[in-house]
């Protein structure tokens, strides 16, 4: 466990490193887009995806922004009429994430990590698609966090209740050879980044 530890520690301070170099607001941009128009042709209009409420993050430092694919989701739905859209809200370390509605008419409230959250006036919503932020990915489908386990858990919880579909988004720089992980980290099932998309699950 300490060996474990120790590396994802390093693997974490390396990936950081690598993403927070993406600096290029009109490479930053370009991604953005780029995965919104990805996960549309590849995952929604094959029929990868049912229609449900998408959870989504906002973007933490240099995270890959999905408020684009968020927003238009909203308005075009995953089919015609606009879906039921969604945001984290955090709870003590170690738990896992609950998720709220998210109106974009409406104001948001910095939280327990100063990421912006929507109030605890806004209905909590069981997501069916999973959009999930990371420092760093592997061909296999594992993906590097900041070591709070919040997405684990909430993996772990989310797929005893229902089918759910978790897609890490993130920079095609942010791939390496293997992430350091253990019997308690959960796989993703898509993997999309501005080049390409890694399907783990049929």
């Amino acid at each position: 466990m300490t060996d474990l530890r120790a590396a994802k520690d390093a693997a974490r301070a390396q990936a950081r490193a690598r993403r927070d170099s993406l600096s290029d607001d009109r490479m930053r941009a370009f991604a953005a887009d780029a995965l919104r128009d990805r996960f549309l042709e590849e995952l929604v209009r094959p029929g990868f995806i049912a229609d449900g409420p998408v959870a989504g993050y906002w973007p933490l430092g240099s995270e890959l922004d999905v408020r684009p694919l968020l927003l238009h989701l909203r308005t075009g739905g995953l089919k015609t009429g606009g879906c039921s859209i969604a945001l984290p809200v955090s709870g003590p370390r170690g738990q896992a994430l609950i998720f709220r509605d998210w109106d974009p008419a409406l104001p948001l409230a910095a939280g327990r990590y100063g990421i912006q959250e929507p109030g605890a006036d806004r209905p909590e919503v069981v997501p069916a698609v999973l959009l999930v932020p990371m420092l760093a990915f592997d061909r296999s489908g594992h993906r590097l966090g900041y070591g709070a386990g919040y997405y684990d858990r909430t993996l772990d919880a989310l797929r005893a209740i229902r089918p759910v579909l978790a897609v890490g988004m993130a920079f095609a720089a942010q791939e390496m050879d293997a992430v350091p992980c253990g019997a308690h980290d959960e796989r993703l099932d898509w993997i999309l980044t501005e080049r390409e998309t890694l399907r783990f699950t049929q």
